[in-house]
């Protein structure tokens, strides 16, 4: 079974990835922050983030940063609403496998991650 962490602070879209998701058989992990992200990094071995650009407090690109510093081998996919060409590069050039536009279509979520795992 692989492990995927949604981190994103609107509430809405990490309920409904983890409840499309887990259906697929993939154990599920959520974090509203980058702080939450990493201490479930710290106690779970993450196979795959489904990681928002745009979060208070912390942006994706410094958490995307502080995870591939702590576990290199980690597959992280960003999803941005703002199509930030800029940040987007950014995330891609530390590390990101990948990126993805809001609104997404469910079938390309899991398509990204069947892929990637």
């Amino acid at each position: 079974m692989h492990n995927v962490m949604i981190v994103d602070d609107q509430f809405g879209i990490r309920v409904l990835l983890t409840e499309i998701l887990q259906k697929d058989g993939y154990q599920m992990y959520q974090a509203a922050n980058g702080k939450e992200a990493l201490d479930i990094q710290e106690l779970e071995k993450i196979d795959i983030v489904l990681l928002d650009m745009k979060i208070p407090g912390m942006d994706g690109v410094e958490i995307l940063k502080k995870m591939k510093e702590r576990q290199p081998t980690i597959k992280v996919v960003m999803m941005t609403a703002y199509g930030e060409l800029k940040m987007v590069n950014e995330a891609l050039e530390n590390g990101a496998i990948s990126y993805m536009a809001k609104p997404f279509d469910i079938e390309d979520v899991r398509q990204v991650i069947r892929h990637n795992l």
